[in-house]
């Protein structure tokens, strides 16, 4: 099941850029972590990347992408619960309430911080978004003890979030190491641009993976939940 995750996730990627206007691999990476937990979701997050690069290329940057697929598949698998079949299309907006809340109560005291203590920053777009909004991530695992329901809205808005955010987070962090070529380079205003000038292509990429969970993610995962009953992955090992 790894191979074949691994497998679907390089082709969905791979077909994301020249054909299809959605994020298939990113969005397969956190429904493996999803149906299988977070261990699956790190080895299929980092092996299909690795997979991927000898297609798109080769570098350092595939570390960095490993690991940011890596962590996705990760985060996941600790976040939501086991799948529901009966109720494929279940929507508990109560969930929703208290990790959304928090992420834009943070956001919204990024904003504050901006107009308090600018720092000759020209816009607000940039660093604290992502700094803001990961504490606002860990406020809502907090607030939200109980596992999320996988139904295509909180897909789709976990999948926003994370992916912007956690993913754009440390590519934008890779990109002030990878294109550094002395530790002088190495500057608090060389990475608030990168933030910056990073800023609409993590959402671009962060909303075309949540456009491809919220069509196709409760359809696959209810395929991957039929096959984990199918070949007993559910069986508790008997002592």
């Amino acid at each position: 099941m790894i191979a074949i995750l691994s497998a679907i996730t390089v082709l969905g990627d791979l077909l994301s850029f020249p054909i299809l206007p959605i994020q298939a691999g990113t969005g397969m990476v956190i429904i493996s972590g999803i149906a299988f937990g977070p261990v699956v979701g790190v080895i299929v997050g980092m092996l299909a990347r690795f997979i991927v690069n000898f297609f798109t290329g080769q570098g350092i940057w595939t570390i960095w992408q490993m690991f940011a697929w890596g962590l996705l598949g990760l985060i996941a698998g600790v976040v939501f619960s086991k799948i529901d079949i009966e109720k494929p299309r279940s929507r508990d907006f109560k969930v929703l309430i208290g990790p959304v809340s928090a992420v834009l109560f943070m956001e919204v005291l990024a904003y504050i911080s901006y107009l308090i203590w600018p720092n000759s920053e020209a816009t607000f777009i940039g660093w604290r978004i992502y700094v803001f909004g990961f504490v606002g991530l860990i406020i809502g695992a907090i607030i939200q003890r109980k596992r999320m329901p996988a139904d295509d809205i909180t897909l789709a808005v976990f999948t926003l979030f994370v992916v912007f955010i956690i993913y754009g987070g440390i590519m934008n962090l890779g990109t002030l190491f990878m294109s550094s070529m002395s530790a002088a380079d190495l500057s608090l205003d060389a990475l608030k641009a990168l933030y910056i000038t990073g800023a609409p292509f993590d959402l671009w990429h962060a909303f075309r993976a949540s456009v491809f969970v919220f069509i196709f993610g409760n359809s696959v995962l209810i395929k991957l939940e039929r096959v984990k009953i199918k070949y007993g992955f559910y069986r508790v090992r008997q002592v």
